[in-house]
């Protein structure tokens, strides 16, 4: 099966504590269906100093969040909706956002 949200999209966060939060993917586990977004599900973490740690003290980083909460953004319109898969007349597939009737 194809991959709908891939890493580099933007996307919009639709449920939760970010819920209405744009941001960009920075990586997909589809198989855990699960995704790392840019400034979304930002965790704090102590980290103690020990040989090969780089950074210590107080660190906040972004966590893991559900695909399911996730909605693709169109890059021309800037509005959310449902990745969808199109074949154009050379036989290559894309994927284009389908919005609902409402919206």
């Amino acid at each position: 099966m194809a991959q709908r949200i891939k890493k580099g999209d933007t996307v919009l966060v639709i449920s939760g504590k970010d819920r209405g939060v744009r941001g960009e993917v920075i990586r997909v586990e589809p198989k855990k269906g699960i995704a790392v977004v840019e400034g979304v599900n930002v965790a704090t973490r102590h980290v103690k100093q020990q040989q090969g740690v780089t950074q210590t003290g107080i660190i906040h980083g972004e966590s893991a969040i559900a695909l399911s909460k996730l909605m693709l953004v169109d890059s021309d319109t800037q509005l959310a909706g449902r990745a969808q898969f199109k074949f154009l007349e050379d036989g290559r597939k894309v994927r284009v956002v389908k919005r609902g009737k409402r919206s």
